[in-house]
């Protein structure tokens, strides 16, 4: 008998030990918890039983997972026709500990309770186990509660077991060994839960934080706050056509949920250095605007211009010039001045490409004097206003757009001196890529095709299409579709964008699908597949 006691003791510790690594593995909660009920039911050979967790509030045990051999209920799946149980509460209204439910009274005591017959005491009101016998056709006897705790001693949950079996299948209390066998499964059940739930909070913490730099973007600068929030759909869509695409290059690429989670976690964080970016530059809505559009300062000089024509008409007449000469005179300058002034507002929208002429133009009405308060002469334009107006493309001077581009490298340095765990080690790479080019021609490392993931070229085109559709932008109209996949497809075609990704977003109608959750219906044109430069249907 001791030998037989031996041998069943190493079996247990190994069965233990076994379970103890197949809930290290498995990473759903609700998996996790059936496996704690099922083991729990099977060790200690009983009909059946239930798990109750603590709610969040920590006042109530809330009903998780039930089994039943008798009834033919698994905990693999719901219950037949759905079961549904009141928490019970561990205080009353009156804040006075509930020990009139078993359950409640052994996670309230930290301490197993063991019943031989629910029916036969009094110590415990069981009017809801009397009223499941009687709903279901069943016979509640014998019963263990015992409660599960975390490495801090804090309540987890209670397994309920019911009606013990013996070797004839017939129903008979649980014996001290069963209710060891019980504690030893549900301490080592409550470390691993409490260890997958911190790590769950972790995950959640980690996840609202990527949210709040992306709220703190977005009150910086709704654009860049709306990049932030498109750019990461457009990547995962693109990603999943690059997933289902069974032929071509893209054929072996395939994601894992994981590999999901890093993309878009990726996704979510590839413009983080812009919060360091200053406002005026991300929100710079025209060449000359700084903290307010310096174009109304231009404006006043035009109008001081326009009293010293007055000025001078008026000493003219009073010297005998003709009248009629001077007002006519006076309304020819008066119509160059207008002129002038609109086409410096027209230059300063920057919304296209500025032409050599117009640039000419600009350095000659800045060269125009007028007289200033002290008496002296100063040109109208300064030399910085110049050199904002005649910004050939855009509103974003060469230091402006520096500025710009350093926000990829402090992203890059943000993210890679965060401690990655296993699974979101390729971050920082997918994050950082997304302003690279595939002739090695990008920024800001100058990385060609062939070093960089797929991931990092896929989020380059969804940065690309997204800017190119955007209706939020303050310097520019949002382009249509055919406009944006036209430009798309010519950046293929210089090596700017991946050819293989670009004929998966084009082949597989990713643009459609992003236009229409995203895009106003006014840029949802016509698409001809087969004008787009650089695809071949």
């Amino acid at each position: 008998m001791p030998a037989i006691a031996a041998v069943r003791g190493v079996e247990t510790m190994q069965h233990l030990t076994e379970i103890g690594r197949a809930r290290a593995r498995e990473r759903d909660r609700r998996r996790l918890l059936e496996i704690i009920l099922a083991e729990a039911v099977r060790l200690t050979g009983a009909d059946g039983g239930a798990l109750y967790r603590v709610d969040e509030r920590g006042d109530a045990l809330t009903f998780e997972i039930v089994s039943s051999a008798t009834l033919g209920w698994s905990v693999h799946g719901t219950p037949s026709g759905g079961l549904h149980l009141p928490p019970i509460p561990l205080r009353d209204a009156n804040g006075a500990p509930n020990h009139h439910a078993a359950v409640a009274h052994a996670a309230l005591t930290r301490r197993s309770i063991r019943i031989a017959d629910v029916y036969a005491v009094t110590e415990f009101d069981f009017v809801s186990a009397k009223r499941f016998d009687a709903e279901h056709g069943y016979r509640t006897r014998s019963l263990l509660a015992v409660p599960m705790h975390d490495h801090d001693d804090a309540l987890i949950g209670v397994v309920q077991l019911i009606n013990a079996l013996d070797a004839k299948g017939s129903v008979t209390e649980f014996t001290e060994r069963h209710e060891g066998l019980c504690e030893a499964l549900t301490g080592l059940a409550g470390v691993v839960l409490s260890n997958q739930l911190l790590i769950e909070n972790l995950e959640s913490l980690f996840g609202s934080l990527v949210n709040l730099i992306n709220v703190a973007i977005d009150e910086k600068s709704p654009y860049t706050g709306g990049h932030c929030q498109r750019v990461p759909r457009l990547t995962m869509m693109l990603a999943e056509a690059a997933h289902e695409t069974s032929d071509g290059p893209l054929a072996p690429f395939c994601m894992t949920e994981r590999d999901r989670a890093e993309l878009w976690m990726a996704g979510m964080l590839h413009d983080c250095g812009k919060i360091t970016t200053p406002v005026h530059v991300v929100d710079k809505a025209t060449k000359l605007e700084t903290i307010h559009d310096r174009i109304e300062l231009v404006g006043a000089r035009f109008d001081t211009l326009r009293a010293e024509a007055r000025i001078r008409a008026l000493e003219r007449r009073l010297a005998g010039d003709d009248p009629a000469a001077v007002a006519a005179d006076l309304q020819r300058e008066d119509a160059l001045l207008s002129a002038d002034l609109e086409f410096l507002r027209g230059a300063n929208v920057g919304s296209e490409r500025m032409a050599e002429g117009d640039i000419a133009r600009v350095r000659r009405i800045a060269a125009r004097r007028l007289h200033n308060r002290d008496g002296g002469e100063q040109p109208l334009l300064t030399d910085d206003e110049v050199a904002n107006l005649t910004v050939p493309y855009g509103t974003l001077t060469a230091a402006e757009r520096t500025v710009i581009n350093q926000h990829i490298v402090a992203t890059i340095r943000m993210l890679e001196a965060l401690p990655w765990p296993r699974h979101l080690a390729r971050v920082p790479e997918y994050a950082g890529g997304h302003h690279e080019r595939m002739d090695g021609k990008g920024y800001p490392r100058g990385l060609s095709r062939d070093q960089m993931s797929w991931q990092a070229r896929m989020m380059g085109i969804a940065d690309i299409f997204e800017a190119l559709t955007a209706p939020d932008r303050p310097y520019k109209k949002a382009k249509t579709l055919s406009e944006s996949l036209a430009i798309l497809g010519r950046m293929k075609e210089g090596g700017h964008v991946d050819p293989d990704l670009f004929d998966v977003f084009v082949r597989r109608k990713v643009w459609q699908r992003y236009a229409d959750e995203h895009l106003d219906p006014t840029q949802i044109d016509a698409v001809d597949l087969r004008s787009i430069p650089g695809y071949v249907p």
